[in-house]
């Protein structure tokens, strides 16, 4: 199951993950006008969804409606979408922005509207909440923020599911309404914080990304579960 922000166990404080499976699926759905792409999501997010209904979502979890703020004081360390006309090479880039953060001096409506800058800007394709739903509490923040917690990604590869690939190959014009393109991306988290405290972790996240002709690629969503 895809990850998030990693826990606090390291100073006794845990955060669970809140799975966005219904919601990717039923998204995914409809933004992918590709009838064996939807049908590979469909199924994936089918069998997570068995899955999410033994378990309920945690109190802690962000909203999944929850609006991108834009504070005054711009997106902090959160860095501006690159321009990349590539699919992988931009899921490269938006994983990496995914795993990194900097409490020291972001804040989380600033991590958030960071982060929504990277998004597609067509609303019919962009789910924003399973984007948004990475992102702690305001109350977990604050205590990531007390400890100065702050991560950075290293990103050791990014590519096409055998899934998608396969679905492409059997209708390639399909993708041509939305140009979505599936990527799954590897790699490591590296976590900082007071006293000397942190650690790494290896990461993966399979991603949906918009890459119109003669546009440079946007995110569109995060998938529940990692596909390879």
């Amino acid at each position: 199951m895809q990850k998030r922000f990693p826990s606090l166990s390291g100073y006794g404080v845990t955060w669970s993950v809140n799975k966005r499976v219904g919601l990717f699926a039923l998204v995914i759905t409809g933004l992918l006008a590709v009838a064996a792409t939807t049908a590979y999501f469909t199924g994936r997010g089918e069998h997570g969804q068995d899955q999410n209904q033994s378990a309920p979502s945690p109190a802690s979890s962000a909203s999944p409606s929850e609006a991108a703020p834009t504070p005054s004081a711009g997106s902090g360390s959160v860095p501006a979408p690159p321009q990349i006309a590539e699919p992988v090479a931009y899921a490269k880039a938006a994983a990496a922005m995914l795993w990194s953060y900097d409490t020291r001096d972001t804040s989380r409506d600033q991590q958030l509207a960071g982060m929504r800058a990277w998004m597609s800007k067509e609303p019919k394709y962009a789910d924003w909440a399973s984007v948004s739903g990475q992102v702690p509490d305001p109350l977990l923040w604050s205590r990531m923020a007390d400890q100065d917690q702050h991560a950075t990604a290293k990103i050791t590869e990014g590519h096409y599911p055998g899934a998608f690939k396969q679905a492409l190959a059997e209708d390639p014009s399909a993708i041509t309404q939305a140009y979505i393109y599936v990527v799954t991306v590897n790699g490591t988290q590296h976590i900082v914080w007071k006293k000397g405290g942190g650690g790494a972790e290896d990461r993966a996240v399979t991603l949906a990304v918009q890459c119109r002709p003669s546009h440079d690629c946007t995110l569109a969503a995060i998938a529940p579960s990692v596909t390879q």
